[in-house]
């Protein structure tokens, strides 16, 4: 028997990042906010203290933080001619679990997308010609001058550290040139530069190229952020990526929102709760709540004037399946919208080993580094190239954590005494240059339900399709030179190229960067949600993440994710509320 709760005005399904932005900007409009996390309760002094926030075997190896693969998977294939198959270990991407999501774990680099990159259709178009037809990329229906206030909030939010290139259309000297106006300056300085990064740095400029420090959300002084939070100056440890901060000095919900709407007597929050589905009202116009299951098996209605969804976009995308909303994505015809334009990254690096220099890669944060943009987008001229969009390459110094980090140059084999002389000589001497590529998307890369696999309560595991298409080889065939260029002006001793070949493999750590499946456009034949992240079926549904890209650009998506949730959640104050219903007409 399904127990009833009492209504409030706003459910959130999930509570990473953009849960606790809604819940920070709707909770300061007046509305009754509940969030219901399907984790448990994370906080910095209790679950991250320095006593053992850095225990490598707990959170790297046994994933920790991240969701139970035991408990909740996808299956996988290549292309729609194999068989999926469960995923049993996270490898390419870890899908966080709790309070915080993968808010906690990032590394904290925070690029904005290119003004091109939320024109992607329509820009490529204009400049290059028609795309191909089975290149499914679109425009997002929302500018980058639009969501630009919000981007510069999250900023602040944040205390991102960097330095400005384009503020208000005036190039400044040692930033990013390439980037969209800023309306403002970083809130806070770069972080302090290594030894790889000057390298790196100069190496970029003797190319030609226009080298600037990552956008970084790890403190590179103290801060406060407009809610009142205090976050400390880095420590320089390292253990960013896949851990959380014991030091109070990296961005995370937990240090920049939740201890101000914590307090607020119109937010609750309920962990170890996980939503089944989306209900709807009898005639199937509006979401009426959402279906969910305690920790003790009792499964409650939770009833709500506005649903949001804020989980993992893979997550947002099986929970639209499961709950019969939108058309699913069949890629045969082209038709149907939910789990289309699945996308992800495509990844290569060099890695460069020094003979005398020692390059201390434990001295690291998870956003230490210099990038160019020289590549990205459509900073470059694509005419001839056979592909579009670009990447970022850059010389990160994120930490040489030892379980982990053990590069070894070619020629040395995989095991053995030679492979440890190899990791001794060379752990504190090696720099790696990467390329973060784009993903546009592709007609067969989608999600949809497995036909054959289920859950522990015996509904379908959601089934990726997914490998990387021509343009993914043809990018990286053309970014990884340059890479390997600056990476011989560092003056190492020697070089290995890790170039990207092959199929797409579930296993290797790439990024957590999953894109699509719930995007956002202009037509509802073509999109789940419409510009304000608003569903199409019903209007009183709200979907936040990276499941809203259409394609993917060659960055982090976190700074975009949450400038749309800023963009909708204001959306939701402003337009919404004193009309309910579709924000945009069809």
């Amino acid at each position: 028997m399904t127990k009833q709760r009492p209504r409030v005005d706003v459910v959130l399904i999930g509570f990473g990042w953009t849960g606790a932005m809604y819940a920070e900007k709707l909770t300061a409009a007046g509305l009754e906010v509940l969030a219901l996390e399907r984790g448990p309760w994370r906080d910095t002094h209790s679950d991250f203290a320095t006593t053992f926030a850095q225990d490598e075997l707990r959170y790297y190896w046994r994933h920790a933080m991240f969701q139970e693969a035991s408990q909740e998977t996808l299956t996988f294939r290549n292309n729609s001619a194999q068989t999926a198959l469960p995923m049993r270990r996270w490898g390419s991407f870890l899908p966080g679990n709790g309070v915080g999501g993968a808010g906690v774990h990032w590394n904290g680099q925070t690029y904005r997308f290119l003004p091109s990159d939320f024109v992607a259709r329509s820009h490529n178009e204009e400049r290059y010609g028609p795309l191909p037809p089975d290149m499914t990329v679109q425009d997002y229906g929302v500018t980058y001058d639009e969501l630009e206030p919000h981007f510069d909030h999250f900023d602040k939010i944040c205390g991102i550290g960097g330095q400005a290139g384009n503020l208000r259309g005036e190039i400044l000297p040692g930033g990013n040139p390439f980037e969209g106006p800023r309306s403002d300056h970083y809130p806070n300085p770069p972080m302090q530069m290594t030894f790889s990064q000057d390298r790196f740095g100069e190496a970029a400029r003797q190319l030609g190229l226009s080298p600037f420090p990552v956008p970084s959300a790890n403190m590179s002084r103290a801060y406060v952020n407009p809610l009142g939070m205090q976050l400390a100056p880095c420590t320089y440890c390292g253990y960013c990526e896949k851990y959380g901060c014991g030091n109070y000095s990296k961005a995370s919900p937990q240090t920049t929102i939740l201890p101000a709407l914590m307090q607020r007597a119109n937010f609750s929050l309920r962990t170890n709760s996980e939503v089944l589905s989306v209900e709807k009202t009898a005639d199937g116009s509006r979401a009426s709540g959402v279906t969910y299951v305690d920790t003790s098996g009792e499964v409650i209605f939770q009833p709500a004037e506005i649903v949001v969804l804020c989980a993992y976009p893979l997550q947002n995308t099986r929970l639209l399946l499961l709950s019969e909303i939108g058309t699913p994505y069949d890629p045969r015809s082209g038709e149907g919208v939910v789990g289309k334009n699945y996308c992800y990254q495509v990844m290569s690096s060099v890695t460069v080993f020094f003979e005398e220099e020692h390059t201390n890669g434990f001295v690291g944060a998870g956003a230490l580094g210099m990038a160019i943009d020289d590549y990205n987008g459509d900073n470059f001229d694509h005419s001839g190239l056979g592909f579009i969009g670009g990447g970022y390459i850059a010389c990160n110094t994120t930490n040489a954590r030892p379980i982990e980090s053990h590069p070894v140059p070619d020629g040395v084999p995989n095991w053995g005494s030679r492979w440890k002389r190899a990791v001794r000589e060379n752990f504190l001497k090696t720099a790696d240059v990467g390329v973060h590529g784009a993903s546009m998307a592709h007609r067969g890369n989608h999600l949809d339900l497995d036909p054959t696999y289920t859950d522990a309560r015996g509904r379908p595991l959601l089934r990726m399709t997914y490998d990387f298409t021509l343009n993914d080889r043809r990018l990286t065939a053309h970014l990884t030179p340059v890479a390997e260029e600056i990476a011989r002006g560092m003056g190492g001793r020697e070089i290995k190229v890790n170039a990207r070949r092959g199929s797409y493999d579930t296993m290797p750590y790439q990024t957590t960067h999953n894109t699509g499946g719930t995007i956002m456009g202009t037509d509802p034949a073509t999109s789940v949600v419409n510009r304000y992240c608003q569903s199409w079926d019903l209007p009183n549904l709200f979907v936040s993440g990276a499941g809203l890209f259409p394609q993917n650009a060659g960055y982090n998506p976190t700074a975009t994710v949450a400038a749309l949730a800023y963009w909708s959640a204001e959306a939701i104050v402003s337009r919404y509320l004193p009309d309910p219903g579709p924000l945009v007409r069809t």
